[in-house]
């Protein structure tokens, strides 16, 4: 859940450097390929993100604060549970299309496989298959004390049951959500939330909040995914958190070309072979196609 600590402020980048054609270029004559996405390849599905140059700026919720306080989770269920009914119909867009396509067709390289540091589920829907979602999924819930998985969609009909008299907005405007499926909720102090059905423990999004650890296995899997790859492609991310940047870093203390599509300035810009700003799903349709 977000809360009223800015986020850093969206800058745009100051490293612009070749072209897509450069970038077409270093990945044909790359051995293979890993892609690592953020927040951006989500935008034109409706997923706002953290630090686009039109996302609000709030920081997400810490995972002490959601484990250690009834009320804060308490809060935050009650801003999920609005957004969950807007994301959930969220589709994939361009980019995941040619995303997926791209793993299929081989083309313009192999592509080893997918980073993502996005929780929507959206590059499964597309068609990905070789995928390590490095913050989870916000369709599955996990019991802190039993760990026990849940859908988040039945879990959403238990929320109903429990809160009758809470109306869900059929919509919700962009300043309202936040890519985690946290909404702006005024009054939310009324809300119940049902515990574990098996041992009546915490229930929480099986996502990594601030303050929380990547799974040692997924990062331990992108990793030796980079490592064996040719290139890494960065699409529509800051790279803001350690999480992500570090795959870039390791990319190119080996040498190995990194190519950086994103609004806004990130901090691997600095690190890359090609750094565009440009459309994400166009330029990723584009890759795919041959330039």
């Amino acid at each position: 859940m977000l809360k009223d600590r800015p986020t850093s402020q969206w800058q745009p980048s100051d490293h612009l450097t070749g072209t897509l054609e450069d970038a077409h270029r270093l990945l044909a004559g790359a051995s293979s390929a890993v892609v690592l996405t953020g927040a951006g390849v989500s935008t034109e599905s409706g997923v706002p993100d953290y630090r686009g140059p039109n996302s609000m700026r709030a920081t997400p919720m810490l995972y002490s604060e959601f484990t250690g306080h009834p009320t804060a989770r308490q809060r935050y269920w009650a801003r999920n549970y609005q957004g969950w009914a807007t994301m959930s119909r969220a589709e994939p867009n361009t980019a995941h299309h040619a995303i997926a396509k791209w793993e299929h067709s081989g083309r313009p390289c192999p592509l080893v496989g997918v980073i993502t540091q996005n929780v929507d589920g959206l590059h499964e829907a597309a068609g990905s298959r070789r995928l390590v979602t490095l913050h989870g999924r916000s369709a599955d819930v996990i019991c802190l004390r039993c760990g026990r998985m849940v859908s988040r969609a039945d879990l959403q009909h238990r929320l109903a049951e429990a809160n009758p008299q809470v109306r869900i907005k059929p919509f919700l405007e962009h300043a309202e959500l936040r890519p985690d499926a946290d909404a702006e909720v005024a009054d939310w102090r009324g809300f119940q939330v049902p515990d574990c059905e098996f041992c009546g423990g915490i229930l929480k999004p099986d996502v990594v909040f601030f303050g929380e650890t990547v799974p040692r296995h997924r990062v331990a899997t992108a990793m030796a995914w980079c490592e064996g790859a040719g290139a890494l492609l960065v699409a529509g991310s800051s790279l803001t958190v350690m999480s992500g940047l570090r795959f870039a870093r390791t990319m190119a203390k080996q040498g190995k070309p990194v190519i950086v599509i994103n609004h806004g300035a990130t901090r691997a810009d600095e690190l890359a072979s090609v750094r565009l700003d440009l459309n994400v799903g166009r330029a990723l349709a584009t890759l795919v196609a041959e330039v």
